[in-house]
């Protein structure tokens, strides 16, 4: 048995008056009014959590999305960083029958001789307008939604 396991296993032994202490540990924060069954199981759903990590970005957002439709109301969605590439790599984009050529560094981008902070800066240079430079670049793919979401590597 994983020690993670043991220390959940753990919890059904606990009294009521450890389970609080335990919820002001993992949560910071003192316990609300629950009983002690729902207790145990928020505490070992944390202790999960902060072992393995929590909910991706899709499925939170879908969350979101279905209390925002059960409520008749809009959520803002979370966006998920762009995966940029390991410093050193190239991004290539023809645009309007021009190449042009962006290299990832450890902290930005070089472009025309210059260090840029970000791919959308770059893309405005570019285009004259607002871009979201990881799209215009091909290392995210626009919906049609306007939302844009990871290129297919």
């Amino acid at each position: 048995m994983t020690p993670i396991m043991r220390q959940i296993k753990e919890l059904q032994d606990k009294s009521f008056a450890e389970l609080k202490q335990l919820w002001r540990d993992y949560y910071q924060v003192e316990p609300p009014p629950y009983r002690r069954g729902f207790m145990a199981h928020a505490l070992a759903y944390r202790i999960q959590e902060l072992t393995y990590g929590g909910l991706s970005n899709k499925a939170e957002n879908r969350l979101n999305d279905l209390l925002a439709e059960a409520k008749g109301a809009k959520t803002k969605r979370r966006v998920a960083p762009a995966k940029i590439p390991v410093a050193g790599t190239r991004l290539v984009r023809e645009w309007r029958g021009e190449r042009y050529e962006a290299i990832v560094l450890g902290n930005g981008f070089e472009y025309a001789g210059r260090k840029w902070n970000s791919l959308t800066a770059i893309a405005r240079d570019i285009t004259g307008t607002h871009w979201n430079g990881p799209v215009f670049f091909g290392l995210r793919q626009e919906r049609d939604d306007g939302s844009s979401k990871e290129a297919a590597a």
